[in-house]
């Protein structure tokens, strides 16, 4: 345990900011669930739905360095990749 008062203050931040990044992340992957669920059901308009709003709080959350960057490169990437071929099936059919 601290005994400085600068440093019980330095683990209590330490503390609120790792709870607040770790329901950050939280909400990340709950989005990503739902995308890949739509995907798997070939809904495209809900999934581009989904898809959109998990894009924004993954841009903001690697801004911020919840998640790393390329992390959040790598979410985007695959999931827009899965959506694009469930339109092109929709287009193909």
């Amino acid at each position: 345990m601290a005994n400085i008062k600068s440093s019980k203050k330095n683990s209590i931040q330490s503390e609120n900011k790792k709870k607040n990044n770790n329901r950050k992340k939280s909400i990340i992957k709950t989005y990503v669930k739902k995308v890949r669920l739509f995907i798997s059901l070939n809904n495209f308009t809900k999934a581009i739905f989904f898809f959109k709003k998990m894009q924004s709080l993954v841009d903001k959350y690697a801004v911020k360095k919840v998640i790393h960057k390329n992390k959040a490169a790598r979410y985007k990437s695959n999931l827009y990749m899965k959506i694009k071929n469930i339109k092109i099936k929709e287009l193909n059919n």
